[in-house]
């Protein structure tokens, strides 16, 4: 088999290395409990988006369009942190910092897939907010459950298409240099920068991806909320308006969440520290989808009744606590 893999590699004129090294920190002592912190984050996430998709398909008068967004992003942070926080555990925690060639790339592609769907989940979120707040009357008819299922098919489609490409391309790279991987996972930027030949299209589709996962999303999200406040002056009052952007409070705190941490990493992005960008890239992967779940069953009036019907423990708990 390896004579097989070389004569491969010898026709294609690509070198592919047997295997990276993911590097993770440097010089910095007790990471372990750093690893420690990682795994109980993760824990809490598995536990809180799973009670939220269960909440969501046992509880009928949550099978709405907009519940199926944040099915759908439940279900992208569940499977997101498991396809990333068990194989960095396992590499840190446990020192297997070896990885084959193929496992990278298979690695790659599910956490980018999962790490990409979380802001265009996001977009579904802002326009169900800004047709059900501006036009209420025709929410029934322009936001339906084949709508809804659509758009999200449609951005996991996107998403699975764009990063299939992201990841042939460097099937396409000679690696005739250093193996070792200066992140936390098998991180495209770092991954590509070892190849020893032309970069240039690992470059563009770079650009182009943060564009189209991580800006334009952004600025639609945006624009939906000034749209939304803009037509708020027009036709509600004060308390009409503060009514409206009561129901949207908690998919702006998932906004910020997640955006937040995402811009400032791109505004510093040539003056981090290698450290400091591992550390800010691994938080913004795993704290978001820790948090949602929590920000849905503490911030949205249906998600806290059906937690009451389907566990009416908390509910007589919190009667007793009253009284």
């Amino acid at each position: 088999m390896d004579l097989v893999n070389s004569a491969l590699r010898k026709n294609n004129t690509f070198v592919h290395p047997d295997y990276f090294i993911i590097g993770g920190f440097t010089d910095i002592p007790n990471m372990k409990y750093y690893y420690v912190f990682l795994f109980v984050v993760y824990i809490v996430s598995v536990l809180g988006n799973t009670v939220v998709m269960v909440i969501i398909c046992f509880d009928y008068n949550l099978r709405t369009p907009k519940y199926i967004a944040v099915f759908n992003l439940a279900f992208t942070d569940l499977i997101g942190s498991s396809a990333l926080v068990p194989k960095v555990l396992d590499i840190f925690l446990f020192d297997h910092p070896y990885i084959s060639y193929g496992d990278c790339l298979t690695f790659m592609f599910f956490c980018n897939t999962c790490f990409s769907m979380e802001p265009l989940n996001l977009v579904a979120l802002s326009y169900d907010r800004m047709i059900a707040i501006i036009f209420p009357l025709h929410y029934q008819v322009k936001v339906t459950h084949r709508f809804m299922f659509s758009l999200i098919a449609s951005f996991w489609l996107f998403v699975i298409t764009v990063i299939l490409i992201e990841v042939g391309l460097l099937t396409g790279h000679s690696f005739c240099q250093s193996v070792v991987i200066n992140s936390y996972f098998c991180d495209h930027g770092p991954i590509y920068r070892l190849a020893c030949d032309d970069k240039t299209p690992d470059l563009i589709i770079s650009m182009l991806l943060s564009f189209l996962i991580v800006w334009f999303p952004l600025v639609f999200i945006v624009f939906t909320y000034v749209y939304i406040g803009y037509a708020l002056t027009k036709v509600a009052t004060i308390h009409e308006r503060v009514k409206a952007f009561k129901t949207c409070t908690a998919h702006l705190s998932l906004v910020a969440i997640y955006f937040f941490p995402v811009i400032i990493a791109f505004a510093s992005l040539g003056n981090l520290h290698p450290n400091a960008r591992i550390i800010s890239l691994s938080l913004t992967s795993v704290i978001p989808p820790t948090l949602n779940p929590i920000i849905y069953v503490l911030q949205t009036k249906e998600i806290k009744e059906s937690v009451t019907k389907l566990f009416p423990i908390s509910g007589q708990f919190k009667t007793a606590m009253k009284i």
